[in-house]
């Protein structure tokens, strides 16, 4: 049974059926708040695409831009970490993920003690867009058999934040962790982002 997480709550990653995992997928998931009709909607309304990435820690620092996996660079050198692909609009729907990545942790070297996990919204200060006009926001990991171990939705108000750091995966006592982080950031691109984890 899936964990429901809440801000900075840490659990430990187990299958489902007891044991050491192996590979993990990321999912994270968003939709857009509805417009409500009248006047004054605006008939132009551009999409809002959210962009998730993963950046590979060693020691906690972001050592090389070549350890941010996202839509430019989808796997990581390892073949450890993989960007599934880019959704442009978001609004998957309650129960399939917008974003998914795929780490597997029982190859990943040594050297990475953590995987951050974040999105952005593309553009955001130039198209007007903030994270207060999405919804239903999550990230939640599942097992290599698609067992949903854990999910933290957020559910705050996130009124003029255009980033969000959603969390992080981590080594501890050789075993790995989760912890729900859900921290805004007005940070406009995944390049300005990487800056807090130099």
């Amino acid at each position: 049974m899936a964990v429901n997480l809440q801000k900075g709550q840490k659990v430990e990653l187990r299958k489902s059926g007891g044991g050491d995992l192996t590979r993990v997928m990321v999912g994270l998931g968003w939709d857009e708040v509805k417009a409500t009709k009248g006047f004054f909607l605006k008939k132009n309304k551009q999409e809002i695409d959210c962009d998730a990435s993963a950046f590979l820690l060693q020691n906690d620092k972001l050592l090389t831009s070549s350890d941010v996996v996202y839509f430019g660079n989808t796997t990581h050198e390892t073949g450890c970490v993989r960007h599934m692909g880019d959704n442009l609009t978001g609004g998957a729907g309650e129960r399939n993920d917008d974003e998914q990545i795929i780490v597997d942790l029982q190859s990943l070297p040594m050297q990475y003690n953590k995987i951050v996990f974040v999105v952005n919204i593309y553009q955001a200060k130039e198209r007007k867009q903030h994270f207060g006009m999405l919804q239903n926001a999550y990230i939640r990991i599942c097992d290599d058999g698609g067992q949903e171990l854990c999910r933290y939705p957020l559910n705050d108000n996130y009124q003029g934040m255009t980033a969000m750091i959603f969390g992080e995966l981590y080594r501890y006592n050789g075993t790995w962790k989760f912890n729900a982080i859900g921290q805004p950031t007005t940070d406009n691109s995944v390049a300005e982002m990487t800056g807090r984890f130099r």
